[in-house]
């Protein structure tokens, strides 16, 4: 949490011998993970030593890919941004080519920073697809053409020379959000609406990704109001075959309205459009359909909406608090909360440094370093 401790503070938070804690202590300070922070208050005599995290002994990556735009950063262990650079880039045009953005970009984000590659120590990457996040191989991606079953982690950790983690990319939005704005809320899901709809779900204080990196594919799931209306995945009724930012789009041209994208929705909305208006709030209808079900079965805290669409502002989430709010119990959303992201743009980029920085402070991670260290 970055605040200072002395050795007895730490054995007494932890529950582990001094001599264990002297002991994990010393590895750390000799990666330069853990820095000496002076002295602590004392009743009487030599105070007794502080020490704090040293978020600026490593840099790590953090890549957030979308359907048509690409971010990446550099941050320290505490997750500042210390370089950060996006781009409109289609996942369409393959990992080849996507990838070799994504490493030419950090190696150029880590000279901004004044870094050397050798201080990178882990990369984070988020895909716009269901992730198999143990192999971090995107799985049947319905958006991503050529990308089905490809070795992301090790493509890039052979050109970075890390270790890469991979997910989905509405799953380190979570992470993103939680993090930076609601790190005491371990009942969470954060909902993206842009090209397609999906969720990251937090449920005691853990990321759920199921069981083959599924869990929280919102965008499938089947809406009254869909019946007939035939989605990208081959399916019909689907939810983000009318809510998601392409189909809004679809109906105001059919309405005699210049949308060709899902920022030209929310630029009409912003404008005060009155029938980009009535198809974003009814879009949040139908959102709030699934939200509904979802409040039900695993009763969050909190509902983040983020995504392209939801800076068409509070007519979305009209939408959806007015049909959750209707058909929810009033148990299951007596304290719940449905509010727009925080986090908005840099979500992905800080949910990717989130899942980076766990691993190289996971506990072995720390115990490989130093072992590899001169007095391990």
């Amino acid at each position: 949490d970055g605040r200072p401790r002395t050795r007895a503070q730490l054995a007494a938070a932890t529950g582990l011998a001094r001599s264990t804690v002297a002991a994990r202590l010393d590895a750390l300070l000799r990666l330069g993970l853990v820095t000496p922070y002076g002295g602590a208050e004392s009743p009487g005599g030599r105070p007794p030593s502080l020490f704090a995290l040293n978020p600026s002994a490593r840099g790590v990556g953090a890549v957030d890919l979308g359907a048509t735009h690409a971010v990446a950063a550099v941050t320290d262990l505490s997750g500042t941004i210390l370089a950060e650079h996006g781009e409109a880039l289609d996942i369409a045009e393959g990992p080849q080519v996507v990838l070799d953005w994504v490493v030419g970009t950090l190696r150029e984000l880590l000279r901004q920073a004044g870094r050397s590659p050798s201080e990178l120590a882990a990369v984070g990457t988020g895909l716009p697809g269901p992730v198999e996040h143990s192999s971090g191989r995107a799985i049947n991606p319905p958006i991503m053409p050529g990308w089905d079953r490809y070795d992301v982690a090790g493509h890039l950790g052979r050109e970075l020379g890390v270790p890469v983690l991979v997910d989905n990319d509405v799953n380190i939005m979570a992470l993103g959000e939680r993090s930076a704005h609601l790190p005491d809320v371990d009942e969470l899901v954060f909902i993206k609406v842009a090209t397609g709809i999906g969720a990251g779900i937090v449920t005691g204080g853990r990321l759920q990704r199921g069981a083959q990196g599924t869990a929280g594919d919102l965008g499938h799931v089947r809406v009254s109001r869909a019946d007939g209306v035939i989605c990208r995945c081959g399916n019909e009724g689907c939810l983000e075959a009318i809510a998601a930012g392409p189909a809004i789009a679809a109906r105001l041209r059919s309405e005699g309205l210049k949308a060709r994208r899902t920022q030209d929705v929310v630029d009409l909305v912003r404008g005060g459009n009155v029938v980009a208006l009535r198809e974003v709030r009814q879009a949040g209808r139908d959102l709030g359909e699934v939200v509904a079900t979802m409040a039900n079965l695993i009763n969050p805290s909190v509902v983040v909406i983020g995504g392209l669409l939801a800076n068409a502002g509070e007519h979305l989430l009209a939408g959806i608090r007015e049909v959750v709010y209707h058909r929810s119990p009033p148990l299951a959303t007596e304290h719940l909360r449905i509010v727009a992201s925080r986090a908005a743009d840099q979500a992905g980029v800080l949910g990717a440094s989130v899942m980076a920085v766990e691993h190289v402070l996971s506990p072995e991670a720390i115990d490989a370093a130093a072992a590899d260290s001169p007095a391990g």
